[in-house]
C-alpha cells in the first residue's frame, strides 16, 4: 500500500483530520485508500429512472432538501424509484463537522416558517404511509430548531393524517426542553443516531458525546412512553470491533431503544475519514443475531442499510387506510 496518499490527506485540517489529531492512531488500523475498489455487494444501479426524475422535479419545485441528496446516499435510486424520500428540514447547512458526513457545514441562513407546511404538502401529494423527516444540526438557533420540528409534525398530521411520522433528530445539545417540544407532538418513531462506537466519537462526531446521545434516547422513551417507538443507528468500517459494536448495542438497549440499524460507512470524499475496512455480509448477520439476543424489537443490518432505508418495515403500521408509498431513504 502506498504511503503517499495517506500522508498527503493528513497534512491539512479537514474532516479527515479534525483538530489536527492523529486520526490513524485513533482508528487503530491501516487506511484503505479512496481508490480501492468496493466489494461486489455494493453495486447498485445508477439513479435516473422516470420516478426518480419526477420526484426530483417535485422537490426542486417545492424548494425542499432531502438527506438522500445531501448525504450522497447509495440507495437514492432505489428509494426514489419507489417514490420515497427522507425530507431534511431547517436547510442544507449544518453547524457541526462530523468526519463521515457529506452534508455541507458552515453558518446556516435558512429559516423558513412555511417549510413545515410545504413538507407536509409534498407528503400528502405523494400519498405516503410512512414519512421520515430529519434535519441538519442548528446549534445557532436558541431552540436548536425544535419549534420547526414540532410544526412539521403538526402539519403532517393535519395534511396527511394516515401517514406515520418518523423523526430523525439531532441531539439538541442534550437540552430537555427542545426534545420535549418534539416528543409532545407524538411522532410514531423517534430516531437519533449514535453513528459510531464510543471510542470513535472524538474523531467522527466532534461536538457530540456518547453519553449525551444515550440520554436523548432514554429521555425520548420516558417522555413518549408506549406511544413513541425509539430507534438508533450505527456505522461500521472505521476500525471498530465486533465486541465494541455489541457493547454499544447493549448501551442502546439499556436506554430503551427498540429499533436498530447498522450499515457500512462509505467515504464521500478524500477530505472525509478513511475507511479502515469493508465488513462482509456475514459479519452483519452476526451483529444482527447479537442485537436480537439483547432484546431489540427490530434490527436492519447490512452493507447498504441506512437509518431510514425501508423505514416503514421497521415498525407496524398504526393507521388504517394509508397510501401505497413510504418515505425513507
Amino acid at each position: 500500500m502506498s504511503e503517499q496518499p495517506v500522508e498527503r490527506e493528513h497534512k491539512t485540517r479537514s474532516r479527515a483530520n479534525p483538530g489536527g489529531m492523529d486520526v490513524l492512531q485513533v482508528l487503530g488500523a491501516d487506511v484503505q485508500p479512496i481508490r480501492a475498489r468496493k466489494p461486489p455487494w455494493f453495486k447498485v444501479p445508477a439513479p435516473g429512472g422516470a420516478k426518480y426524475r419526477e420526484l426530483k422535479r417535485m422537490l426542486e419545485a417545492e424548494n425542499l432538501h432531502t438527506v438522500c441528496q445531501e448525504a450522497a446516499c447509495p440507495n437514492v435510486g432505489d428509494c426514489w424509484e419507489r417514490g420515497t424520500a427522507t425530507f431534511m428540514i431547517l436547510g442544507d447547512t449544518c453547524t457541526r463537522r462530523c468526519g463521515f458526513c457529506n452534508v455541507k457545514t458552515g453558518k446556516p441562513t435558512w429559516n423558513d416558517p412555511l417549510e413545515p407546511a410545504r413538507v407536509a404538502r409534498s407528503i400528502a401529494r405523494l400519498g405516503l404511509r410512512h414519512a421520515v423527516i430529519t434535519s441538519v444540526d442548528r446549534d445557532d438557533l436558541p431552540d436548536y430548531g425544535s419549534r420547526i420540528w414540532a410544526a412539521t409534525i403538526r402539519q403532517v398530521r393535519r395534511q396527511a393524517p394516515d401517514c406515520q411520522v418518523e423523526v430523525l433528530t439531532p441531539d439538541f445539545r442534550g437540552e430537555e426542553m427542545p426534545l420535549a417540544t418534539v416528543i409532545a407532538e407524538r411522532p410514531d418513531v423517534f430516531n437519533h443516531n449514535v453513528e459510531v462506537v464510543p471510542r470513535l466519537y472524538r474523531i467522527a462526531r466532534r461536538g457530540s458525546r456518547w453519553e449525551r446521545s444515550l440520554r436523548v434516547l432514554r429521555n425520548a422513551k420516558q417522555l413518549g412512553g408506549d406511544d413513541v417507538v425509539t430507534k438508533s443507528g450505527l456505522m461500521v468500517g472505521l476500525g471498530e470491533t465486533h465486541d465494541e459494536m455489541v457493547a454499544a448495542f447493549a448501551d442502546l438497549r439499556a436506554a430503551g431503544v427498540q429499533v436498530l440499524t447498522v450499515g457500512q460507512y462509505l467515504r464521500p470524499t478524500e477530505n472525509h475519514l478513511p475507511i479502515v475496512r469493508y465488513w462482509h455480509p456475514d459479519e452483519f448477520k452476526a451483529l444482527e443475531e447479537a442485537a436480537y439476543e439483547l432484546g431489540f424489537d427490530h434490527i436492519a443490518a447490512g452493507p447498504l442499510v441506512r437509518s431510514s432505508y425501508h423505514a416503514d418495515q421497521h415498525v407496524p403500521q398504526r393507521h388504517a387506510g394509508a397510501g401505497p408509498l413510504a418515505a425513507g431513504a
